[in-house]
Order: structure tokens, then C-alpha cells, then sequence
């Protein structure tokens, strides 16, 4: 009963919001079609705007990437990993979540690919990957796209909830997964 009614609102959620902010818009006389498309421009206009920080922030991971750094790192951090049961094959989705969603995607996809979908290290990738922001990209693209040059106490807390979600992913994989 609950999996239907769960499969019911997923399948309607996304019409019925559509259907119903057409409906408020014609009943308050709003130019739907003329608001929309001055959004779009306004879309495409902070698109073009964010272009630099997306690519100093590609530039930034792939030399990481290709520089060995992440893995040197979780060679070293190896024994350290393995008291917390944390794989080593972890630590490069650990580091590079909080700069790029893609990159740790790509990393997690190689962790995946390498060990198998039923591996724990693939399980704690995925939890890591779903329980922590890109705080980087975040920082870059949205405060980059309306001006804000200082960013104050944004980047620390964001970092902090990156770590505290990786904690928790760590806490969670452990207790359900290894006991």
C-alpha cells in the first residue's frame, strides 16, 4: 500500500506543480509565456557570466587528478583510514566532493568499476557522495554570479557541514554495513 501511493505521488508530483502554477498564473493574469522567457534570458545571461569559475574550478581538479596528489595522499593516509574501517580508495572522494560533484562522480564511477557494486568502499562512496555539497562550486558559480567577492563565514561552515556529512556517511556505512 505505501510503495503504490509513494509511486503515485512521484509519478504525479512534477505535473500537478506544473499544472498548478500554469493555473495561479492565468487565474492572476500573469503573461506566463513572456515571464518565462525573460527568465530564460535572465538564466542564460548569469550561464555566460560563470563561465570562468567553472572552468578555474575543472582546471583545479583535473590538476589534482593528474598531478597523483589525491592518490600519494591516501597511500600515506592509509593506515590511519583502515582504523576507522575506511577504505584507502575512498579518501579521493572525500577530498574532491567538496570541489566538483563530476569529479567525485567520476572518482566514485572508478571505485565502482574497480571493486564491484556489492564492495564496501563502493557503498561508502555512494553514502559520501549523497551526504556531502559541493562547496567549492557552490561558493564559485552562485556568489560569482551575483558579485559577492568576500565570502566571509560561507566557506567554513560549508566545509564544516562537508565534513560532518562524510563523518556521518562513515558512522552510518559502519553501523549498518560492517556489524
Amino acid at each position: 500500500m505505501f510503495h503504490s501511493v509513494m509511486n503515485f505521488i512521484s509519478l504525479w508530483a512534477l505535473p500537478a506543480i506544473i499544472i498548478i502554477i500554469l493555473t495561479m498564473g492565468l487565474l492572476k493574469k500573469i503573461p506566463i509565456y513572456e515571464v518565462f522567457t525573460d527568465g530564460a534570458k535572465e538564466g542564460f545571461k548569469v550561464s555566460v557570466n560563470i563561465i570562468p569559475y567553472l572552468v578555474a574550478i575543472i582546471v583545479s581538479i583535473s590538476m589534482l587528478r593528474a598531478s597523483g596528489i589525491i592518490e600519494l595522499t591516501g597511500n600515506a593516509l592509509a593506515p590511519l583510514l583502515t582504523g576507522f574501517n575506511i577504505p584507502a580508495d575512498i579518501l579521493p572522494v572525500m577530498v574532491v566532493r567538496s570541489l566538483s560533484g563530476s569529479a567525485a562522480l567520476g572518482i566514485f564511477s572508478d571505485i565502482a568499476h574497480a571493486l564491484g557494486p556489492d564492495n564496501y568502499a563502493t557503498t561508502l562512496a555512494a553514502v559520501m557522495v549523497g551526504s556531502s555539497e559541493t562547496t567549492f562550486y557552490i561558493l564559485a558559480v552562485y556568489f560569482g554570479a551575483v558579485g559577492i567577492k568576500k565570502l566571509r563565514y560561507s566557506l567554513i561552515v560549508g566545509l564544516i557541514a562537508d565534513c560532518i556529512g562524510i563523518v556521518a556517511a562513515i558512522t552510518v556505512c559502519n553501523l549498518m554495513f560492517l556489524h
